[in-house]
């Protein structure tokens, strides 16, 4: 079979997918030839390793081929995984997975600075055609980016015999998060409180992208379709660095279903 890409990855062959994004995220920050300046060549062909193990294993049709057929199943069946086209007129497809670079919000934070990709690009030469090139790219995900933002690498596409080869272009794309959702450079959550809660007042805790813990103390009263802003607790703004949006607490507030007589007599007493 060759190189065992679960075992470059450090998962085993039944991982699932996110387990395999991690494994990949953690390697390829630790083997980054950056952060390795004693050992750039090393670190650089593990990094080249990582990187092509993570595009055979992340892909469904190539994980596949890969598990039945080992890396001639793959080098085999290379013409029909072939994605779009990118660039110049005469650009033969690159043969990878076109993925975009999907990131969910933390790394827009700026939790997670760093996206990986790998590349295989065609080169038309005086002498053969559709020469293969390997090469490791690196986008640095800038904090307040938002989705569509475009990633050039110019004349990394794929080249034709005597023309300028063609720019690679990324897409950044954004992955829902669980709590919080981006509405340009504000974040908004949305909060289920009980009526009491609203009446009485309570207390918010919140968990930041950047990891922290946010206390908010709600002492008005709280009516339905209530929204608390804070300043500058919202996204990074990437053209000014240092500040960021609003964050945006949207209230929801649950009104019992049913009260008995002694409730309702009590609600009456209190508010007259």
């Amino acid at each position: 079979m060759g190189v065992d890409y679960y075992n470059v990855l450090e998962v085993g062959r039944s991982a699932s997918d996110e387990e395999i994004k991690k494994s990949y995220r953690k390697l390829a920050i630790r083997w980054h030839p950056d952060k390795n300046p004693n050992e750039k060549a090393a670190a650089e062909a593990k990094f080249k390793e990582i990187a092509e193990a993570y595009d055979v294993i992340s892909d469904p049709k190539k994980r596949t081929i890969y598990d039945q057929y080992g890396e001639k199943g793959l080098n085999a069946s290379c013409d029909s995984q072939n994605g779009p086209s990118y660039g110049s007129s005469g650009s033969s497809t690159f043969c990878f997975n076109p993925r975009d670079a999907e990131d969910i919000f933390s790394d827009f934070f700026g939790s997670n600075p760093f996206g990986f990709e790998n590349l295989n690009r065609s080169k038309s030469t005086s002498f053969q055609t559709d020469v293969a090139e390997h090469e490791i790219l690196t986008i640095e995900v800038t904090p307040g980016w938002r989705k569509g933002t475009k990633v050039t690498f110019p004349e990394k596409g794929n080249e034709e015999l005597n023309q300028i080869p063609a720019d690679l272009v990324f897409i950044i794309d954004e992955k829902p998060h669980e709590v919080y959702k981006r509405e340009g450079n504000d974040l908004v959550v949305h909060q289920k409180i009980s009526l009491v809660d609203a009446l009485a007042g309570t207390t918010i805790n919140l968990v930041t992208l950047d990891g922290r813990n946010l206390v908010i103390d709600m002492t008005d009263v709280i009516k339905p379709n209530y929204e608390f802003v804070i300043e500058n607790e919202g996204m990074p703004i990437a053209r000014e660095p240092g500040k960021k949006g609003k964050l945006i607490i949207k209230f929801d507030v649950k009104f019992p279903s049913r009260l008995t007589p002694e409730q309702r007599a009590g609600i009456r007493s209190i508010f007259g």
